[in-house]
């Protein structure tokens, strides 16, 4: 292999001749090999899409010369199109606040930038890293608006797909509409619920968790950007200051918004823990569904048995026939890790000192990887769990006939007491409840119509 020589503020460094990455890319290489995951591809392009912008703009405020703005955009768009991907190769937890992050970008841009216009690699005389594509630039604007970026873009995708879980659990809730139950409190036996309801409920905890992840959305759409070291706005122009962000809004897509307190911005990063939270929250309701769906599926013969969901691997090694509930337990345990990432989101954020945080990698890092666990977890769930349960309408029929859910119905006609006499004979004995209740009175067809599944679960009108 054949190597040119890099310098930087440590000293000199053999770096492959054909790479495009330089010195500090390879030192942090060599430093943090920490997770063995790098860059995801959405973060660089974010990086891409800032480093384009503010050659544009650095150009349009006369501070960058036409000719290398150009090629700078022009090597920003081959990387925004999918190129050189595999040049970009730190890990994404780091020490330095994301510097090595935001240099490998520089590096890679500013050999692309050469090469465009037909220079030598790290020939940096003609197109620099620092002096060029980090123009008017920091790591402490650069790094945590390509992180606020990257995960918008992710985040939608998992939006979507909790779309796509409650339309499916709604259809469910329809296909299992009349379907008469126990409903259970406290894993106890209590009242009549149809199965139609419980999967709405599921539907309603979804949507209510997709609309609080979208609109925690909206606080990673401030960026930082002219802020550079502090916030202060050193080295950059009054024009790049007031068009920067407009101008990668524009380059990006994304509906960025200008920080009003640069200092403010630069220093606290409290928008990260609020997503984080939300994504929480959401696998909360996630795996609590998971369970739920556990338990009513499980037996098959010696459990509740009311659901079952679809076959899809054998679930032991040594019991024949033996199937287990592989996809809510894997939703389950996705919930989980987002809930222990959540911890880590919490300290990296308060652990900030005076004007900056150092620890945005760690928190890019546990999030970027809890919107992936919920949305890898919640399209298994969907195809290979939801759309394929069936109701055992028989075994929910015979679980709510041998429980005393009828009897609280009888409450407002008879009243507590004399409903509570009836339930333990029931218990007692076996005495059937509409025996009891004709002891005190009550009509056969009276008690039909109060036992009605309209009247049991009168709410079910309204979904």
């Amino acid at each position: 292999m054949e190597y040119r020589l890099e310098s930087d503020s440590v000293g000199e460094k053999q770096v492959p001749k054909e790479a495009y990455f330089g010195v500090q890319s390879m030192r942090a290489g060599e430093n943090f090999n920490i997770t063995k995951k790098m860059i995801p591809d959405v973060q660089i392009t974010s990086l891409a899409e800032i480093k384009k912008a503010c050659a544009l703009t650095n150009k349009e405020a006369g501070t960058l010369t036409p000719d290398i703005a150009d090629a700078i955009v022009a090597a920003c768009n081959k990387i925004i199109d999918g190129k050189f991907h595999d040049q970009f190769i730190v890990d994404q937890i780091q020490g330095g606040a994301g510097t090595s992050t935001n240099m490998n970008a520089n590096e890679v841009i500013a050999n692309v930038a050469l090469e465009i216009i037909g220079k030598e690699k790290g020939d940096y005389s003609f197109c620099h890293p620092n002096d060029h594509v980090n123009l008017a630039q920091s790591t402490n604007d650069v790094y945590p608006t390509s992180v606020k970026m990257s995960l918008y873009r992710t985040a939608l995708i998992l939006i979507d797909k909790l779309d796509q879980l409650y339309d499916a659990l709604m259809k469910k809730s329809v296909e299992f509409y009349d379907v008469l139950k126990i409903g259970r409190t406290q894993m106890m036996d209590a009242v009549p619920i149809t199965l139609g309801q419980e999967f709405h409920a599921y539907a309603t905890a979804v949507k209510r968790d997709r609309n609080r992840i979208e609109k925690a959305l909206s606080e990673i759409l401030t960026v930082n950007m002219a802020a550079t070291a502090v916030g202060t706005g050193i080295n950059s122009s009054e024009y790049y200051v007031t068009h920067i962000v407009t101008k990668l809004a524009e380059v990006s897509g994304i509906p960025l918004k200008n920080a009003e307190d640069k200092i403010d911005a630069t220093q606290n990063i409290d928008c990260f823990s609020v997503i984080s939270s939300a994504l929480k929250t959401c696998s909360i309701s996630l795996s609590k569904m998971s369970n739920d769906i556990r338990l009513m599926n499980s037996g098959p013969k010696a459990g509740l048995g009311e659901i079952t969901i679809p076959a899809k691997q054998n679930g032991s090694s040594i019991m024949p026939g033996k199937i287990n509930p592989v996809i809510p337990e894997v939703m389950t345990q996705c919930a989980y890790a987002v809930m222990g990432n959540d911890f880590a989101v919490t300290m990296a954020c308060e652990a900030g000192q005076l004007e900056l945080n150092a620890f945005e990698p760690v928190v890019f890092n546990r999030i970027y990887e809890s919107l992936n666990l919920l949305t890898n977890g919640i399209d298994t769930m969907i195809v290979n769990c939801i759309e394929g349960i069936i109701a055992n309408e028989e075994r929910c029929k015979e679980l709510l006939d041998h429980s005393t859910g009828y009897v609280t119905a009888l409450c407002p006609i008879l009243g507590y007491k004399r409903t509570a006499t009836i339930a333990k004979k029931f218990l007692k004995d076996g005495t059937s409840i509409v025996d009891g209740a004709k002891k005190y009175g009550l009509e056969e067809n009276e008690i039909k119509d109060i036992f009605s599944p309209e009247k049991l679960t009168r709410q079910f009108a309204r979904l």
